[in-house]
C-alpha cells in the first residue's frame, strides 16, 4: 500500500488545511471543495485526511462498516442478523475512497455480483464505492469533470443518506452517509450549482509568490520521495497531536455555546450578500463551533466568523456581471460592514 504525504508536513496552503481540520472535526459541515492552480498540493492534502481520523468501531465482516450503536441505521447484511445477539466488533480506520472520473453507475452504487450468479446461481449484491464510504470520505479529484449522470446521484445520496438500488431483479437500500471532498481546476470547466452547493467549505488555492516557502516545500516533497517511511516516520509525532487535537475537539464540541447574537450575524451576513436558503447559516454555524473546538474556545467569537464565512460563504453567491470582485474578497466586504454595524 502506497504511503500518503503526511498532513502535518503541507506547508504553504493554510486556508485549505484549516478547513480539512475543521470538517474533520465535524463532518456534518458537509464537506471541503478545494479548487486553484495545478501542482499545489490539493490532492496530496486531500489524501493525508486519513492520517487526521481516529479509527471508528464497526460490525466486523460487515461491508458496509456499520456503526454497532445505531442500530436503527444498520444495512441489510446486520439487519439479518438476531437483534439479541451479541455482534462481534473491530476498529478500523475512517475511509477515504477515491471516486475516478471513468467510474461506471455499477462501480459507484453497486450491481449483482456476476460471479456468483453465474457460478452458484445466487443473486447477491456487490457494494460499491458509496457502500465503502460510508462513515467515511469520498475524494473527487477533478470533480468539476464528473459526468452529469454520476452527479445527479451523487446529490440524490448525499441528500438523504441512503443508497437504493433497484436493478437485475435486486432492490437494495443500505446506509451511505459520507462527506464530500473535491479537488479541481476551475480554468478546465465549471461545477453544477446543485452539486457546489453540497460542499459546506470551498477553499482556494494559489501558487505560492514566496521564495522561501517554495524552496521549502520543494524540500519536503523531494524528502518524501526519496524514502516515504522514514519520512512519514519523522513526521509521525506532529500528526498523532494533530489527531489528538482534533478527538479533544470533537468531545469539546458539544460543550461550546453559540450566542443569538452570534446567529444574528451569521444570518445578517447572508441575508446581505443574497446566500439563498437557509444552508448558508447552518453551515456558519457548524463550521464556526468546530472552529472554536478545535482551538480550545467554550463559545464562538467573531473571529472564528471572520475565519470561516469566506469558506462558508464564497461559493454559494450569486454572479454579479457588473462586480468581478473576488467572492471571498465580497463576503469579508460584507462581514466588515456587519461587524461595524
Amino acid at each position: 500500500m502506497a504511503l500518503t504525504f503526511p498532513f502535518a508536513a503541507i506547508v504553504g496552503q493554510d486556508e485549505m488545511t484549516l478547513a480539512i481540520q475543521v470538517v474533520a472535526v465535524d463532518p456534518s459541515i458537509g464537506g471541503v471543495l478545494v479548487l486553484g492552480d495545478r501542482g499545489t498540493g490539493k490532492s496530496t492534502a486531500v489524501r493525508a485526511l486519513a492520517d487526521l481520523l481516529p479509527p471508528i468501531q464497526v460490525v466486523k465482516g460487515c461491508p458496509y462498516r456499520c456503526d454497532p450503536a445505531q442500530n436503527a441505521q444498520a444495512c441489510p447484511v446486520c439487519q439479518t442478523k438476531s437483534p439479541n445477539a451479541k455482534l462481534p466488533l473491530e476498529r478500523l480506520p475512517v475511509a477515504v475512497v477515491d471516486l475516478p472520473l471513468g467510474a461506471t453507475e455499477d462501480r459507484v452504487v453497486g450491481a449483482l455480483d456476476l460471479e456468483k450468479a453465474l457460478s452458484q446461481g445466487i443473486k447477491q449484491f456487490s457494494p460499491g464505492l458509496l457502500a465503502q464510504a460510508h462513515r467515511g470520505f469520498l475524494y473527487i479529484d477533478e470533480v468539476n469533470l464528473l459526468d452529469d449522470h454520476l452527479v445527479d446521484l451523487l446529490i440524490d445520496v448525499a441528500a438523504s443518506g441512503e443508497n437504493l438500488v433497484e436493478r437485475e431483479g435486486l432492490s437494495v437500500r443500505h446506509p451511505a452517509r459520507f462527506v464530500l471532498v473535491g479537488s479541481g481546476n476551475p480554468e478546465e470547466g465549471e461545477l453544477r450549482p446543485q452539486l457546489l452547493d453540497r460542499f459546506g467549505l470551498s477553499v482556494q488555492v494559489r501558487t505560492p509568490q514566496d521564495l522561501a516557502l517554495r524552496v521549502e516545500i520543494i524540500k519536503r516533497r523531494d524528502g518524501f520521495e526519496k524514502d516515504p517511511a522514514a519520512f512519514k516516520a519523522q513526521w509521525q509525532k506532529e500528526n498523532q497531536k494533530l489527531q489528538k487535537r482534533i478527538v479533544k475537539a470533537r468531545e469539546r464540541m458539544a460543550h461550546v455555546s453559540v450566542s443569538d447574537d452570534m446567529l444574528l450575524l451569521c444570518a445578517r451576513l447572508c441575508q446581505q450578500l443574497g446566500t439563498d436558503g437557509l444552508r448558508a447559516e447552518l453551515t456558519l454555524l457548524r463550521a464556526t463551533r468546530a472552529l472554536a473546538a478545535l482551538q480550545g474556545q467554550s463559545s464562538v467569537q467573531a473571529v472564528h466568523l471572520q475565519s470561516m464565512a469566506p469558506l462558508a460563504l464564497r461559493h454559494r453567491l450569486r454572479r454579479n456581471p457588473l462586480d468581478d470582485t473576488d467572492s471571498g474578497t465580497r463576503v469579508q466586504r460584507s462581514l466588515q460592514e456587519v461587524l461595524a454595524a
